[in-house]
C-alpha cells in the first residue's frame, strides 16, 4: 500500500466511524469556542508533518466542534443530510478535482451537469426549454436568476444593462411578500438594485402573499417590474398561490421569479405537487439540492425560462480561454463563478440512487414525520402549534417568550436533538424542519420526549 492509499484508507475509516456514531452522539457540538481554539490554533509548522498524523489530529480536534447535521435528529435551518451515493460521489469529485467552469477542464463534469439539469427539470416540473446552473446555494441562485430578470425587464424598455450599467437606468420595482426570505433582499443588494426597490406585499397569518394587494400594486405602474413568489415559507412552510400570481401577471410584462429553496421539491411528490400548481408559468426558479435532495454542501440550482437572458447576464470571454464547440456546454456561461467545484457528480449520484420514486418517498416521509411532530408536541402542556403543517415545517411555542426560550435551550443542551428558535409575529417560537433522509419514527419519538422532559423540568 502506498503512502497516499494508506492516507485515503485511514480517512475513509474515520469518516465511516463518524457516520456510525450519529445515532448515539450528541447532535450539538460538544466544544466551546475557547476549547476549539486551543485544540486547533497551533503555530504555523516550520517543517512538513506526516499527512496521516495531520488527518488523525484534525479529526480528533475538529470533533469538538462538529455538529451532527447528518443525524436524523438535526432539525435546524431546513438542512438535509447526504444520501450515501451522493456522499461517495462527492469524495470522487474531490479526488478527480475537475474545474467545472470550462468543458476543456472537465468534459465529464460538463456533461454530467447537462444530464442532471434535464433530470431536475423533469422532476420539478420546470419547462424543458429552461436553462439552468448549479451554484453554491439559493443565495447565488437568486443572484443568477434576478440578474437575468433585471437585464430582461430593462431590455424590454430599451435599456442594455450589459453595456450601460445601472447608474442612469430606468428604475425597477420588485414586488415581494412581507415574509420573503432574506436572500432575496441580499441578491437585490448584490445586483445593484437595492432593497429600496422592494414594494412589500402583505402576507396572511401563514406567510402567504396577498394576491389582491399584489394586483393593486401591479396596476400602480407599468414600468420594469419583477415579482418574487415563494414556495415554502421558512418558518411555516406555506406556499404562495403560484397559479393565481401567474394569472395576475399575465400580459403585464412583469418577470415572475420563484423562490423554492425547499418547497419546490414538493413538485416531485404526487401527494404534495398541488402546492406548486402554476409554478411552471414562472420566468425563473431557485432551489437547493443540499436541502431536500440530500447532497453534501454546497449545491444550489437556478433555472431560467429565457436561456438567452440567462446566458447574457452570466457569460464571460477572454482570449486565453478555450472555447467549447457549439455542441457542448461551458458552465461558466451560466453561473456567476469562474473556477468552480464539480457539483454535478453528487447530484447525479443522488438522483440515480433514489430515482423519481425515491425522491418522492423522501419528501413524503419527511412530511409525515412533520405531521407526527405536530401531533406529539400539541399534547404537551402549554404548547401551541402556530402553522398549518402543509409540508416539512413545524412552528410552535409555549405560554410566553421566556418559557419558549427555556424549553428550547434545555432540549438543545440535552444533546438529543437540535432545532432553531425564531420569531413569528413578534414573539419567540421554535421551528422544526424535517429534511433528512435518515430521520425515522424513533427520532421523532425521542425528540418529542426531550421536549416533554424539558417542559416537566421547567414546570417543576
Amino acid at each position: 500500500m502506498t503512502d497516499e492509499r494508506r492516507l485515503l484508507a485511514r480517512t475513509a475509516e474515520i469518516a465511516a466511524d463518524f457516520i456510525d456514531s450519529l445515532d448515539t452522539r450528541p447532535v450539538p457540538a460538544r466544544g466551546s469556542v475557547g476549547e476549539l481554539r486551543v485544540a486547533l490554533a497551533r503555530p504555523l509548522p516550520q517543517n512538513p508533518t506526516d499527512p496521516v498524523s495531520v488527518i488523525e489530529e484534525l479529526a480528533a480536534a475538529g470533533e469538538l466542534g462538529v455538529v451532527g447535521i447528518p443525524s436524523g435528529r438535526y432539525f435546524g435551518f431546513v438542512i438535509g443530510g447526504a444520501v450515501p451515493a451522493a456522499l461517495a460521489a462527492d469524495w470522487l469529485a474531490s479526488t478527480w478535482d475537475q474545474n467545472a467552469g470550462l468543458y476543456a477542464c472537465g468534459p465529464s463534469a460538463s456533461v454530467v451537469e447537462e444530464v442532471v439539469g434535464d433530470w431536475l427539470k423533469q422532476l420539478l416540473g420546470i419547462p424543458a426549454h429552461a436553462s439552468f446552473a448549479l451554484v453554491t446555494g439559493c443565495q447565488m441562485a437568486h443572484a443568477t436568476c434576478l440578474a437575468a430578470a433585471r437585464n430582461a425587464v430593462l431590455a424590454d424598455v430599451g435599456w442594455n444593462v450589459e453595456e450601460a450599467g445601472l447608474a442612469t437606468a430606468p428604475p425597477i420595482r420588485v414586488l415581494a411578500g412581507a415574509k420573503r426570505h432574506a436572500t432575496i433582499d441580499r441578491a437585490l443588494r448584490l445586483l445593484g438594485l437595492g432593497t429600496g426597490a422592494i414594494a412589500e406585499i402583505a402576507a396572511d397569518g401563514q406567510g402567504r402573499m396577498d394576491i389582491a394587494q399584489l394586483s393593486a400594486a401591479l396596476a400602480e405602474s407599468a414600468g420594469p417590474t419583477i415579482v418574487c413568489a415563494q414556495l415554502g415559507e421558512v418558518n411555516t412552510g406555506s406556499f404562495d398561490a403560484a397559479r393565481e400570481i401567474a394569472d395576475v401577471l399575465e400580459g403585464t410584462g412583469a418577470w415572475l421569479h420563484v423562490d423554492g429553496a425547499f418547497g419546490l421539491w414538493a413538485a416531485a411528490s404526487d401527494a404534495h405537487a398541488h402546492l406548486v400548481n402554476g409554478h411552471d408559468r414562472a420566468d425563473s426558479w431557485t432551489t437547493d439540492a443540499h436541502k431536500w435532495l440530500n447532497v453534501p454542501y454546497d449545491c444550489g440550482i437556478a433555472f431560467v425560462a429565457h436561456p438567452e437572458r440567462h446566458r447574457a447576464a452570466m457569460t464571460v470571454r477572454a482570449d486565453y480561454l478555450v472555447q467549447a464547440p457549439d455542441a457542448v456546454r461551458d458552465e461558466v456561461d451560466w453561473t456567476p463563478e469562474f473556477s468552480r467545484r464539480a457539483r454535478g457528480f453528487a447530484v447525479y449520484a443522488a438522483l440515480r440512487s433514489l430515482g423519481r420514486s425515491g425522491v418522492a418517498d423522501l419528501v413524503d416521509r419527511c412530511c409525515r414525520h412533520a405531521e407526527r411532530f405536530g401531533e406529539g408536541l400539541a399534547e404537551l402542556p402549554g404548547c401551541e402549534i402556530l402553522n398549518e403543517i402543509v409540508l416539512n415545517q413545524v412552528l410552535f411555542r409555549f405560554k410566553d417568550d421566556a418559557t419558549t426560550s427555556a424549553v428550547l435551550r434545555k432540549v438543545q443542551e440535552s444533546g438529543e436533538a437540535w432545532m432553531s428558535g425564531t420569531r413569528w409575529e413578534g414573539r419567540s417560537a421554535i421551528r422544526i424542519s424535517v429534511s433528512n433522509w435518515r430521520t425515522n419514527e424513533d427520532d421523532v419519538v425521542r425528540t418529542v420526549a426531550a421536549f416533554a422532559r424539558a417542559v416537566e423540568e421547567i414546570d417543576a
